[in-house]
């Protein structure tokens, strides 16, 4: 349960990680659009600074006091007048173009709305008005006579307004031969024209300069007063219905040939009253660029987290499994350990009720041979075979009983200082003959010069002879047995029993001190597991080198100091 609760617990974690990342680009993302909204503000107010003085020369120069202070007149104050007229005789210029074209023909009566005319008006040579969107007043009809007749090409009278309808107007002559063509303000369409030119101007004189698209002014009929740059087509069409919206403050994401934009939308006044609303494009190069590098250290941010999650599970994942080991481990110990216990108590009962019957049968066997041995000759080979069987199962089962006592007795060790080189000495003696017999030399190296150690002379004798069989148990044939005594390390005594014989593999190894284990086709094979625990006992561990058919090498290490 534990990988899988650090699965979700990750997961939980990575997922609180992407929010938190994705709120803060969120934020971010805010932040830079209120920065570029502010910077797209800023530029609208000097706009609409600019403008303002703009338009407050040109109502000077109309004759009406509309603005609320008179400024000196200068070249400055001239200027927009002087765009003015310029951009009225292109309009002029423009309608006498296109006036018997189609496109002329289909904007006859509208053309005067869209621009904020009061009179347009077309005539022939003889003065006759071929079209006028109303009565052309007589005073203004007169005063075009000079244009009308060829004799002037333009007259000019847009700033002294004259007549009831205090109108001013503009006669042109006309290119296709004499003619004229009349435009005509009021004072609404004057202070539409003003506001045309004052922004347009303004935008001009702006320098709107790098990182911005484009920059359009619409009044509330969706007219565009003044713009430069590439404007989105919607702005061509805009709707007056939206005039009221218009008047707040918003901005949209949208795309302008190929390049992310920002268009930030704002009202623009000009004395005082809203007359439309500026909408500037600005561009998101930047700005996207540092959301793409906020969103990219986020997303290697949450690599590493899974990184290091999936690390954390892999070592939870090896701990677990070691820990496991030894859970699975101790419990086999306490098995053995269970099994040994109860080892123990069978070996007492079986001392008790077989070692009884086995001497009975000994000495009847020995009774046999001694007063039933036959006559002839030939019998008594054949009975003397027989009852030698007998003797011999008979001291094979004892010994299987002997090695049940020895490997449950658990006694307390009697250490005293004893010599490891006169244990060894008796241990070769006693099985030099056996082993003589069966061919195996043993050789011994040690000296006298390696200090006494502390040990039970008993028990850790019968380890080494447990050892010493076992060499000679896995020769078959001629061999060598080699005894040797040394100081592996400080404070450590070293004894190595080699052997020539068949060898082990490493699954062996692995279990050659186990009791449950042994390759022995008779008797129990506790031969090494007891001198195991009797080593262990000893403060000591015994260590085995061996390859199939190399021999095998036993190195038994003990502490010289006292271990009491």
């Amino acid at each position: 349960m534990q990988p899988l609760a650090l699965i979700i617990v990750c997961l939980i974690f990575i997922s609180l990680i992407l929010a938190v990342g994705l709120m803060d680009l969120g934020r971010l993302d805010n932040t830079l659009v209120g920065f570029m909204q502010n910077r797209g503000l800023d530029i609208i107010g000097n706009i609409q600074r600019s403008a303002q003085g703009n338009f407050s020369n040109l109502i000077q120069l109309r004759g009406d006091n509309l603005a609320d202070t008179l400024s000196p007149f200068t070249d400055e104050t001239f200027l927009p007048q002087k765009v003015l007229i310029n951009a009225l005789v292109g309009l002029s210029r423009h309608i006498d173009k296109t006036w018997d074209s189609p496109q002329g023909r289909g904007e006859r009566d509208t053309i005067h709305v869209r621009e904020g005319l009061w009179l347009l008006a077309v005539t022939d040579e003889n003065g006759r008005i071929t079209y006028s969107n109303r009565a052309v007043p007589p005073n203004i009809l007169g005063r075009a006579d000079p244009v009308i007749q060829g004799k002037n090409e333009i007259i000019i009278d847009l700033f002294q307004r004259s007549g009831k309808e205090r109108v001013g107007f503009i006669a042109s002559k006309r290119t296709a031969g004499r003619g004229a063509v009349i435009l005509a303000l009021d004072d609404p369409g004057f202070q539409f024209w003003s506001a045309r030119i004052a922004v347009q101007k303004a935008i001009d004189e702006a320098g709107w300069g790098k990182g911005v698209a484009y920059i359009s002014i619409l009044n509330d009929a969706g007219i565009i007063l003044g713009s430069a740059g590439d404007r989105p087509p919607d702005l061509k069409e805009a709707s007056p219905a939206s005039a009221a919206k218009r008047r707040q403050v918003a901005n949209r994401k949208l795309s302008l040939n190929g390049k992310d934009i920002l268009e930030v939308e704002g009202p623009i006044s000009l004395e005082g009253e809203v007359i439309g609303t500026a909408r500037i494009g600005l561009e998101r190069d930047r700005t996207d660029e540092i959301v793409r590098e906020n969103r990219f250290h986020m997303f290697m941010s949450m690599f590493a987290v899974m990184l290091l999650g999936l690390l954390s599970i892999l070592t939870l994942f090896q701990n677990q499994n070691k820990h496991l080991a030894r859970i699975e481990e101790m419990s086999r110990r306490l098995r053995q350990s269970e099994r040994l216990s109860s080892l123990g108590k069978l070996a007492a009962g079986v001392a008790h009720e077989i070692r009884n019957p086995l001497n009975a049968i000994s000495i009847a066997g020995q009774r046999l041979q001694r007063e039933y041995l036959p006559e002839d000759a030939g019998r008594r080979e054949d009975f003397l075979r027989k009852t030698g069987v007998i003797r011999d199962e008979i001291r094979r089962l004892n010994g299987i009983v002997e090695e049940f006592l020895n490997f449950s007795r658990r006694d307390k060790l009697e250490l005293k200082d004893y010599p490891v080189e006169e244990i060894l000495q008796k241990l070769v003696s006693l099985v030099e003959e056996e082993a003589s017999v069966k061919g195996i030399a043993i050789r011994r190296d040690w000296d006298r010069s390696v200090s006494p150690v502390p040990m039970d002379v008993d028990k850790f004798q019968q380890a080494l002879l447990n050892i010493l069989k076992n060499a000679m148990e896995s020769i078959s044939g001629e061999g060598t047995i080699t005894v040797s005594v040394g100081r592996p390390e400080n404070g450590t005594v070293g004894i190595w029993i080699s052997d020539t014989g068949s060898g082990l593999t490493p699954e062996e190894i692995e279990r050659i001190f186990n009791p449950e284990y042994t390759t022995k086709e008779k008797g129990l094979g506790l031969g090494l597991p007891i001198a195991h625990e009797i080593i262990r006992a000893h403060g000591g561990e015994i260590r085995v080198e061996s390859r199939v058919g190399s021999g095998t090498t036993f190195e038994i290490r003990l502490p010289a100091k006292d271990r009491r």
